[in-house]
C-alpha cells in the first residue's frame, strides 16, 4: 500500500487493556511516572466501574488504555512482551520519575554502545517501558 493510500501521518498510538478493573489506577500511574495528561475525561462503562475509554498525552504522542472487558474479546488480554519506548531529553529525571513512581526497574539505565542513555523498567500493570536519551557529552 502507498504511504498516501494509508491516510494521514500521525504514528502509531497504544492502546493498553488493563486487567483487574485497574484502568483507573494506571491513568494516575503514568501520570506521576511518565507526566501524561489527560487528553479527555475517561469514559466509564454502563456498570459505572469499569473505564471503557481513556486517551493520555504523553511525551508528544498519544496512549488509550481501557479496563479488560473478557465479555467481548473472548478472555485474551493478558500483557504480551510489548515494550514501549519514551525517548526523552534528560533519561536520568525522566527514570527516576518512574521508580518514584512506583515503577520496577528490569534493565538498569546505564549509557550503551549504541549512544544513548537506556534502561527500562515494568508498570504495575505488567508493561514494560523503555527509556532513553542521549549519552551526555
Amino acid at each position: 500500500m502507498a504511504h498516501e493510500e494509508q491516510g494521514p501521518a500521525g504514528g502509531v498510538t497504544a492502546h493498553l487493556t488493563i486487567r483487574d478493573k485497574r484502568a483507573a489506577e494506571a491513568v494516575e500511574f503514568y501520570k506521576a511516572a511518565f507526566g501524561a495528561e489527560t487528553a479527555m475525561d475517561p469514559v466509564k462503562a454502563d456498570d459505572g466501574e469499569r473505564i471503557m475509554h481513556a486517551h493520555l498525552l504523553l511525551n508528544g504522542g498519544h496512549l488509550m488504555l481501557n479496563d479488560d472487558f473478557p465479555e467481548y474479546s473472548g478472555g485474551e488480554t493478558a500483557p504480551g512482551s510489548l515494550t514501549l519506548h519514551l525517548q526523552v531529553m534528560d533519561a536520568d529525571a525522566a527514570w527516576a520519575r518512574a521508580v518514584d513512581a512506583g515503577a520496577e526497574i528490569v534493565l538498569p539505565l546505564d549509557d550503551q554502545f549504541w549512544g544513548d542513555r537506556y534502561g527500562q523498567v515494568r508498570d504495575p500493570f505488567g508493561f514494560r517501558w523503555s527509556i532513553g536519551a542521549p549519552v551526555k557529552a
